[in-house]
């Protein structure tokens, strides 16, 4: 019976978790694509992507430099991602009738955030880039205010590729942390997307339950 056991639990194993060179081979260009997707649209949750496969690094027969694959990856991704969206708006902001990257960039920065990045634009420069990365839902008012305040390709790709290494290294300790603590990969995996998406929703629920007690005490 013992027997049967392992043979189960090894053809399981087969099943659930294919090859190294299987996972490496369609895991990566997959993780690339998608950040850049994400970048791009925003609606792909970015961060939880890069957490996930630190989890599966974590689990290959050569963790570190599987971990450090998916760091480049997800940095470089994100960095191609930012500028292509920043060049798509930037055509907007040149334009007499704008463009439908720029409404959807507008649409997502409610004027408070846009203000307030606005503000933060003119005290830090493009340093305030890595801090937009790194909080949730930071990005978009962080780009658009860059984008109003008509600031150059060049210099924008200068902050963020600090803000995209950031925030590649940031999201991929968390899966690491959640990694760490469970001895089969898909558990650290689920737990790593939910600390993700955990702290993604966290400040915006925050501000829809003090807003109204806000307005009261007003």
């Amino acid at each position: 019976m013992g027997g049967l056991a392992t043979v189960a639990e090894t053809l399981s194993d087969a099943v659930v978790r294919p090859p190294e060179a299987t996972q490496q081979a369609l895991g990566y260009p997959s993780l690339f694509l998608l950040i850049v997707l994400g970048s791009l649209v925003p609606v792909v949750p970015t961060g939880a992507l890069v957490s996930g496969a630190a989890v599966v690094a974590l689990h290959q027969s050569l963790p570190v430099f599987a971990l450090l694959s998916v760091f480049g990856i997800s940095s470089l991704a994100a960095f191609l991602g930012d500028l292509g969206l920043y060049w798509l708006g930037k055509r907007g902001v040149g334009s007499k009738n704008g463009s439908r990257w720029l409404s959807a960039l507008r649409e997502r920065a409610a004027p408070e955030r846009l203000a307030q990045a606005d503000r933060k634009l003119r005290e830090h420069g493009v340093a305030v880039l890595v801090v937009s990365r790194l909080v949730p839902a930071g990005r978009i008012p962080v780009m658009l205010a860059c984008l109003l305040a008509r600031m150059r390709m060049r210099e924008f790709a200068r902050g963020d590729v600090l803000a995209c290494l950031a925030w590649s290294a940031v999201y991929q300790l968390i899966g690491v942390a959640g990694g760490s603590l469970f001895p089969r990969p898909w558990e650290g995996v689920a737990a790593a997307v939910a600390l993700t998406v955990l702290v993604s929703v966290a400040p915006s629920l925050w501000r829809r339950v003090r807003g109204p007690r806000t307005s009261e005490q007003q």
